[in-house]
């Protein structure tokens, strides 16, 4: 399941069940794609031939400048764990300043990976929290210092509640 929004404007839920069907907003299709070269696809859909050049690309944002039949697409793509992450309100968190650190499940704190004054960058591991008998490692969202910690290893932490403050 990918959501797509087309020109930051209409948003279309898209199921592919197969790499030639699938349903747009709930409305099944058909298509055949054929790579024509490196970026540049030939479509049949709905008995109709569309040529997609794929112009540019930004893979951390998922967002992809398109040509069909020569007009211009900005795409935005979020595909299940983003719209996971977005649930558990960890959604746009490199768009803003990380003050704090919130569990984003119920659980048990296993082990706290960063002492008050640490520095740590986006995507390091901070602590580890068990939740269902999984151990999930917590990283952090963004670069930051890490100025207080709340919580200790053996500690039952609550949804939101938070971890950790940064400075």
């Amino acid at each position: 399941m990918f959501k797509v929004k087309v020109n930051n404007k209409k948003e279309h839920t898209i199921v592919l069940d197969s790499q030639t069907n699938g349903t747009i907003d709930g409305n099944a299709f058909a298509w055949d794609v054929i790579e024509v070269k490196n970026g540049s696809f030939h479509v049949i859909k709905d008995y109709k031939s569309y040529n997609v050049e794929v112009i540019k690309t930004d893979e951390a944002e998922k967002s992809f400048l398109v040509s069909i039949n020569g007009n211009k697409y900005l795409l935005n793509v979020k595909d299940k764990f983003d719209e996971l992450l977005k649930s558990l309100g960890f959604d746009d968190l490199s768009a803003k300043k990380i003050n704090e650190l919130k569990a984003p499940m119920p659980g048990l704190v296993l082990d706290v990976r960063v002492s008050e004054g640490d520095s740590v960058k986006k995507g390091d591991p901070i602590l580890v929290l068990e939740a269902m008998k999984m151990e999930n490692i917590i990283k952090s969202p963004a670069d930051g210092i890490v100025k207080k910690i709340h919580v200790k290893k053996g500690i039952a932490v609550e949804k939101n509640q938070v971890l950790i403050n940064f400075a």
